[in-house]
Order: structure tokens, then sequence, then C-alpha cells
């Protein structure tokens, strides 16, 4: 599994999808992967940002929780940006 090396802690916020939102798709879409498969966030945080919850857990709590708030934006609301971009231009 390839983690996330470059990330923010907190990803910056915004109505309309930023860089960042393009550069970390697929780190959002494992995290909401693994929410919805259950999986205890400092796994997911282990694995996908390579951060260790015994040293600092509530950075990488708030690093997992940010990022699964972005993913969820995201995945209902975000989207319709990217579906507006692949439509065929006529």
């Amino acid at each position: 599994m390839v983690a996330a090396l470059n990330f923010l802690d907190v990803p910056p916020s915004s109505e309309t999808l930023t860089v960042y939102d393009r550069e970390h798709m697929v780190l959002y879409l494992r995290l909401l992967d693994a929410a919805r498969d259950g999986a205890d966030w400092r796994e997911a945080v282990r694995v996908l940002f390579e951060l260790n919850p015994d040293i600092a857990p509530e950075r990488c709590r708030r690093v997992h929780d940010a990022h699964l708030a972005r993913a969820q934006w995201l995945h209902e609301r975000g989207y319709r940006e990217l579906a507006r971009e692949s439509r065929p231009k006529q």
C-alpha cells in the first residue's frame, strides 16, 4: 500500500475542489472504504498516513478525522464538480 506521505494535518476547506483534493483523491477513497468496512481509525492512520497513533494520538486523530470529513464532503457534494468536468463539451 502506498501511504500519503505528502499531506497536511488538516486539508484545505473549500466549497469547491482544491488542488489538494485532486492530489489526495485516492487517499479520500481509501478512507471512505476503511470507514465503510469499520476499520479502526488507528489502523487507517498507520496504513494511509504512516503515522503512529501510540506516539501522537491527538495529532493522528485530527489528521484522520479531518481527512475523512473532507472525503465525506467530496462523496456528498464535491463529486458534482468532477461530474461537470467529465461531461463532453458541446
